[in-house]
């Protein structure tokens, strides 16, 4: 009874101390509130970031790509025992062809994955767009349209045209809008591309796509996968590329291992293909956090000097307090249970302020190429901020009431 009756007082006293100094609570709240807002906006850039970069990335790459690598020479002459001596020549790739044989057989095998959504033949092909004298230079992926659209998200980027006329026309292609205002093409128009072999071909317009991405848009197309062969000046079976989607991206370099023992091609994950763009990615996600944990932990010494300072104004009521019985425990808990209140408030507030500048920037457009302002309304970030802020209140006013609570009421009432 006794316990419970302390445990009102020092709640009693906590509110008191919040109520009594208005302005005090409202600054050291303020600051909480500045630091969580912050917090908010920043991380939520960053998850915006993340996930405008990977929707980037998957426009043009799949999970797992399955290739015939690069073989590189060995040695001319081998040991024959551990005692002889081996002659080391220059290691150079061995030029062989790219094709991937069988490969209905490897495209039948990865589709019985259970944990494979979409599978598509591809054929890459360097091209050039020509117009009149100039030459724009870029990428030609020849592939299955309609399984390709699944996995690259092609049909909702339409601009102009149908994607599903490749499949009606033999030369049909599906033009970057970039590359279409470069050679001032439009859907109808027929324009002819030049192969890494020199082989040119005339292709009809038949849609232009627009992905939001630039460095895609400025150098993609489609075409059909029987146009790239001829391009490439190979058979009705040749294929360089069988693309892989599987149900969760984050595991593709689980399933790439797997993939490779599979088909005895290397399969290499999304992640290993775009290694340096998402390095950078990493860096600028940890350097976002770091600058948004050091603003809250700013707003926490906020904190912690005013309940210094509160502390020092209140230090004969503490010792007055500590005179009728009441324990160290019991200052601390009163004065931790202050900052949690001042910190709850700026939460709060924080909170509702953070996630109306998301809101509001999310609706910000930024220009064709890059789309709308790349920020998201993310719940864990929210759920990050509340537990981040409690955390640095409860320190910022810990620290002070341990003060508090050494005080010796002999000596200050003495004074």
């Amino acid at each position: 009874m006794k316990t419970h009756y302390n445990h009102n007082i020092d709640t009693n006293i906590s509110i008191t101390y919040v109520v009594a100094n208005k302005k005090i609570t409202l600054v050291a709240a303020l600051g909480v509130t500045i630091g969580i807002s912050i917090f908010i906006f920043m991380n939520s850039l960053g998850s915006g970031f993340v996930k405008k970069s990977n929707k980037t990335i998957f426009n043009n790459t799949p999970h797992i790509r399955v290739y015939k690598d690069d073989e590189i020479s060995k040695s001319i002459i081998t040991p024959k025992d551990s005692n002889s001596l081996v002659l080391i020549s220059n290691p150079t790739v061995i030029p062989k062809s790219e094709q991937i044989v069988n490969p209905e057989r490897i495209i039948t095998l990865l589709r019985a994955q259970p944990e494979v959504t979409y599978v598509t033949p591809e054929i890459a092909v360097k091209v050039f767009y020509n117009s009149g004298m100039s030459q724009v230079s870029g990428d030609a992926s020849g592939l299955e349209i309609a399984e390709a659209s699944k996995m690259f998200n092609i049909k909702p980027s339409m601009i102009q045209g149908r994607m599903e006329d490749i499949e009606t026309h033999s030369n049909g292609i599906l033009l970057g809008v970039g590359i279409a205002s470069k050679i001032n093409a439009k859907t109808g128009d027929n324009i002819s591309i030049t192969s890494s072999k020199n082989i040119t071909k005339v292709m009809k317009v038949v849609g232009i796509f627009k992905t939001n991405s630039s460095i895609v848009d400025k150098t993609k197309s489609y075409i059909g996968i029987n146009a790239a062969q001829q391009l490439l000046g190979e058979n009705a079976n040749y294929i360089t590329n069988i693309d892989v989607n599987v149900q969760d991206f984050n595991k593709a370099a689980d399933y790439s291992a797997k993939f490779s023992a599979l088909t005895n091609y290397k399969a290499e994950d999304w992640k290993a293909a775009n290694s340096d763009q998402l390095n950078g990615f990493k860096m600028r996600g940890i350097i976002i956090f770091a600058m948004s944990l050091s603003i809250l932990l700013v707003a926490g010494f906020g904190t912690y000097n005013i309940l210094n300072m509160t502390i020092t104004h209140r230090i004969n009521d503490i010792a007055i307090l500590k005179a009728m019985g009441f324990k160290g425990w019991d200052v601390i808990k009163i004065f931790v249970l202050q900052g949690t209140l001042i910190g709850l408030m700026g939460i709060a507030v924080g909170l509702l302020i953070g996630g109306v500048m998301v809101y509001f920037a999310s609706k910000i457009y930024m220009g064709p190429d890059q789309g709308y302002f790349p920020i998201v309304l993310d719940y864990m970030v929210f759920i990050n901020a509340s537990l981040f802020g409690l955390v640095v209140c409860f320190f910022a006013s810990y620290l002070p009431a341990r003060k508090a609570a050494n005080v010796d009421p002999v000596s200050i009432l003495r004074k």
